[in-house]
Parts: C-alpha cells; sequence; structure tokens
C-alpha cells in the first residue's frame, strides 16, 4: 500500500487487528503495511495530545543510535560497581583482617558478604521490576550500594563491616539482573550480544580499575579504608546519569502502557527504517498475546512464575541459564578474584607485590572481554561458548601444575601463564552468562527468570567464595584448579555442545519461538549441526567454520507455534 492509502486505513479504523504472534511474523517477514499503519496510529494519538511531553531529564538525539549508546554506557555501569567491589575487597584483604581483628573465617565471611547479600537483592529483583519498572530498580540500585559502600569505609568492627558488605550486595544484586535484561529490551538485534557483553566488559574494567585504586593508597596509612570507599564516586556517577535514561519500552509494553512505549521507541531507536517499524509492531502483538495467554489461565495466574514448573517452553529457558551460570560460577572465577592478592602472596610475592601483581589476572580479564563485544554476534553464542571453554581449561591445568614445579622463579612463571590465559578465555567466555539470561525469558515472565538467574549467580558465588580456603585445604591446591574447575569446566563442554541453541541475530519474539521447541529437536539439530562444523573444519572450510555457516535447524519458520511435550 502506498504512504496515502496507509493514512486513509488508519482515519478511517479500517486497520485489522493483529492477534497472533505467528501472524505478526508473517507480515513482518514481507514487510506487510500493518506495522507501518500501527506507527501511524501512535504518531497521530500523540499529535492529539498535543506532541511530545518533555522534562528536565528528557533526552533527545537527532540520531537515535547516540542515544543507545549513551543509554548501554550508563546502565553498563552497573557491571563497574560490581568488578570494582571484588577488586578492592582483594587489596584491603591484606590489611583489613588485622586492623579489625578478624579470624580466617570471619574475613571469608567478609569477602563472600557482598554476593551473600546479592543474594537478596536477586530476591527483590522481580517485585522492584515489576513494581518500578527496569529503570527506578536501577536507580534504588545504586542508592543501595552507595549506602554500603560509606559504611564499608567506616566499619569499626566485625559486625559493621558485615552488614556494610551485605547492604552493598543487595545493590549489587538488584543491578546485576537488571540492567542486561534493560539493555537487551532496548537495543536491535544484531547488537543485542555485543551490548550486553559491555556489561561483563566493564566488571573487568571495575577489576582493574580497583586493582589500581588500591595500588594508590596502599601505602597511606587507613588504607582500606579509602580503597574500599571509593567506589562511591562511581555509585554516583551511575545513580545521576540514569535519571536522563528512559523506561524499557517493553516494559511499557507489558504493563499496557503502548504509546508511551512508542514514545520511548521514537527516541531509542526511531522509525525512519522498515526494521525498527516491523519489530515494534511484533513487540506489540507478542506481548499482547502474552498477557492474553495469562489471563486465560485464570486460577493460578496470580502466580506467573508458576509456569517455569508447568510450561516446557518456560521451563527449557530456566533450566539452559541456570546452567549456562552454573558453568561460569563454578569454574572458579570469583574465588580467583577475591582472592587473587592472596593467591599471589602464596606463590612468593610479598604484599606490596602481591597487590600490583593482581594487575596482570585483572587486566587479562578485561581484554578476554574485548573479542566477545566485536565478534559475538558475527560467530554466535554457541560457537563462542564451545570455543572458549577449552582455553580457561588449559588455563586451569597450569595453575594446578605451577604449585609442583621447583623453585619460586618457575613457579610463578607457570602460576602466572596459567593465570593470564585462563583470565583472558573466560572474560570471552562470562559475557555469555549475562547475555543468554537476559534474552532466553518471555517478556511476562522476565523479571522472574532473571530473579532466578541472578540469585542462582551470586548464591554460587558465596558458595565458591566462602568455601575457597576451606576447599584448598580439602582438594589440595592442585585439586582444587584442576580437579574441581576443570572438571566441571569438562562436563560442562559436552553440555553446550548437545543442549546449547543458537540464539544469534534473533529478536527477543524469535527466540520466543525457539525454545518452543521440544529439546529432543534442540539435542538433535546441535548433533547436526556440531558434525557438519567438524566436517567442514577437517575439509579446511573455515569460512564455514568460523562464521557458523548457514543458521543450521534454528529457522524460527519452521517452529510450530503450540506448545510440544518436553
Amino acid at each position: 500500500m502506498s504512504e496515502a492509502e496507509i493514512k486513509d486505513a488508519v482515519r478511517s479504523g479500517s486497520v485489522p487487528a493483529i492477534h497472533s504472534q505467528q501472524e505478526a511474523f508473517n507480515i513482518a517477514k514481507v514487510g506487510g503495511w500493518e506495522a507501518d499503519a500501527l506507527v501511524g496510529q501512535l504518531e497521530e494519538q500523540i499529535r492529539q495530545e498535543g506532541g511530545e511531553k518533555r522534562s528536565f531529564f528528557h533526552l533527545e538525539f537527532k540520531d537515535p543510535k547516540h542515544f543507545t549508546w549513551l543509554l548501554v554506557a550508563f546502565a553498563s555501569m552497573g557491571g563497574l560497581l560490581s568488578g570494582l567491589d571484588q577488586s578492592l575487597i582483594s587489596g584491603a584483604n591484606l590489611f583489613l583482617p588485622k586492623d579489625l581483628g578478624l579470624s580466617t573465617q570471619q574475613n571469608s565471611l567478609v569477602n563472600s558478604g557482598m554476593p551473600l547479600g546479592a543474594v537478596a537483592g536477586a530476591l527483590i529483583l522481580s517485585p522492584c521490576n515489576e513494581y518500578f519498572g527496569r529503570r527506578m530498580s536501577i536507580i534504588i540500585s545504586t542508592i543501595i550500594y552507595t549506602i554500603g559502600a560509606a559504611l564499608e569505609a567506616g566499619s569499626i568492627n566485625y559486625g559493621m563491616i558485615i552488614a556494610a558488605r551485605l547492604i552493598l550486595g543487595v545493590g549489587v544484586g538488584l543491578e546485576g539482573g537488571t540492567v542486561p535484561v534493560y539493555v537487551a529490551e532496548t537495543v536491535e538485534r544484531r547488537l543485542r550480544g555485543n551490548l550486553v557483553s559491555l556489561y561483563q566488559f566493564n566488571i573487568a574494567l571495575g577489576e582493574v580499575l580497583g586493582y589500581a585504586v588500591a595500588a594508590m593508597f596502599i601505602s597511606v596509612p587507613g588504607n582500606w579504608r579509602y580503597i574500599l570507599g571509593s567506589s562511591l564516586v562511581f555509585s554516583t556517577i551511575m545513580f545521576a546519569g540514569m535519571l536522563f535514561m528512559p523506561e524499557s519500552p517493553r516494559f511499557l509494553m507489558h504493563k499496557g502502557r503502548t504509546l508511551d512505549a512508542f514514545r520511548v521507541w521514537r527516541r531509542i531507536r526511531g522509525t525512519e527504517s522498515a526494521e525498527s517499524r516491523e519489530e515494534f509492531f511484533v513487540m506489540k502483538v507478542s506481548l499482547e498475546e502474552e498477557e492474553r495467554e495469562i489471563h486465560a489461565g485464570s486460577n493460578g495466574r496470580r502466580f506467573p512464575w508458576m509456569d517455569f514448573f508447568t510450561k516446557p517452553r518456560a521451563r527449557r529457558a530456566i533450566v539452559y541459564a541456570n546452567i549456562m551460570i552454573f558453568l561460569g560460577q563454578f569454574t572458579g572465577i570469583n574465588a580467583i578474584m577475591y582472592y587473587m592478592s592472596v593467591l599471589m602472596s602464596q606463590i612468593g610475592f610479598n604484599k606490596y607485590q602481591a597487590n600490583y601483581m593482581s594487575l596482570v589476572g585483572g587486566g587479562s580479564l578485561l581484554i578476554g572481554t574485548i573479542p566477545a563485544i566485536f565478534l559475538m554476534e558475527r560467530f554466535g553464542r554457541r560457537f563462542w561458548a564451545i570455543a572458549t571453554l577449552p582455553g580457561f581449561f588449559i588455563g586451569l591445568v597450569l595453575v594446578g601444575a605451577s604449585y609442583h614445579v621447583n623453585g619460586t622463579a618457575g613457579t610463578e612463571a607457570v602460576y602466572l601463564t596459567g593465570l593470564i590465559i585462563y583470565e583472558l578465555f573466560f572474560g570471552s567466555y562470562a559475557c555469555l552468562t549475562w547475555v543468554i539470561p537476559s534474552e532466553v525469558y518471555p517478556t511476562y515472565l522476565r523479571s522472574y527468570g532473571m530473579t532466578s538467574s541472578d540469585g542462582w549467580l551470586f548464591l554460587s558465588s558465596f558458595i565458591v567464595t566462602y568455601n575457597f580456603s576451606a576447599m584448598q585445604k580439602a582438594f589440595s591446591k592442585t585439586g582444587l584448579a584442576l580437579g574441581f574447575y576443570g572438571g566441571i569446566a569438562v562436563l560442562g563442554w559436552f553440555y553446550q555442545i548437545f543442549f546449547m541453541p543458537e540464539t544469534k541475530g534473533k529478536t527477543l519474539e524469535e527466540i520466543d519461538l525457539i525454545f518452543q521447541k521440544p529439546t529432543r529437536q534442540i539435542v538433535r539439530e546441535n548433533m547436526a549441526s556440531s558434525m557438519e562444523t567438524t566436517k567442514d573444519f577437517f575439509a579446511g572450510r573455515w569460512g564455514r567454520v568460523f562464521n557458523g555457516g548457514p543458521q543450521r535447524g534454528l529457522s524460527v519458520t519452521e517452529v510450530d507455534h503450540e506448545e510440544r511435550k518436553f
């Protein structure tokens, strides 16, 4: 239809109502005029209400892409706060226990207090996201974080430092589950994996900054107070920046605020391109269909999260997302980051050298995240996971072997080589533990799903961190690094080959269709894809190997829209 005919249809009210997600996809696929008509209807409503309403906190750019980058930059600062804590407490570990008279067990609880508090933060994630929205939840998290950081710096005894660590953790837990969702719901599909990966990049950047801050204050009297209190600066900047950011359009649509969702969409994505208009159209139809399904279920729909037990599509998502988090946490990363300075001192460095050498591990993790930011969308999530996990397993082998090398110089050389390899590959892999949970849940369950994933992530971090010292004694240093952490990495590699679907280049609504496939079908397609990739590898067809070849077995047009049996 011509633009004039579309306007006539809008004015006359003859635009057909679309009720099916599959029908919306079919319309978008052929460039149907209904998407343009929807945009025209909403533009007309805005004009009738007197145009765009602006306030002091209303930002708008000529090119919506600039807004997207600014939004991602401020939201992803939450990762910076999380990373800062890991490295700041590592530097403070060298002096804080002596100043406050802490035992080894008490200091273990101080270190693991943040992830334990983050579990509580994850538990309030769902109600905060549902009642206050994504944006306000992030703002609340920065306020809680700032209070915790101030209390940390002023702690005078064991009870106060534990309380401060728990409060700070609540802030980290709340923002840790909200930021990836906020970013995933606002950016375009071709950039989603790359931009959500910025959260992990900022975690690594925060760790490097934390080690640098610790090095700056390490010779100052009361050094650990300045080290821990420095995070106040970053949380304040994030708080101020988020005041100017808009709410997630998908959240607004989920709450029935279609016109407000469109206002935000115009600012952050624009409506000039057909792709943007079609994505908004499919999003609206999909969310309306979800809401109808929720209301049609009557009884138990007071508790939508029950769908994780009763709906195969939702169950597949929560199992998959949380296994990926398990693989990211139980391969030892947080134990190594929290105890980095202690580990450096165990292989022969003194306290001051150990703090400076911690920058090696933090810097390697930071460098490792950079390829994920630029290349994950090119290679795909599945290829990325299968290719990077063996890399950090090799690093764990070297770390474990280093304890049996004779001579301090040899031990340090092998240990640092293993640590660098481990951190480089894990930096790339860790991005998946934020990208995957943020995109696999259906919109109406996304805040509930992220509550479980965020809570599980920080509970895993607490378990690994709190038990690190005891596990080193029980397993030995080599047994822990190679046997426990390395063994889980090997099992995880096989899990990914069989059960990990590809979501590269898909909208959140298209991913919804992928997870409606039965698990056995996903496994069958993954096996076929793996065999084809293996043949390409040995045949020297590198372009097909590294670019993922065709989208093998993942076309959403092959998916029956009805729920399948698990």
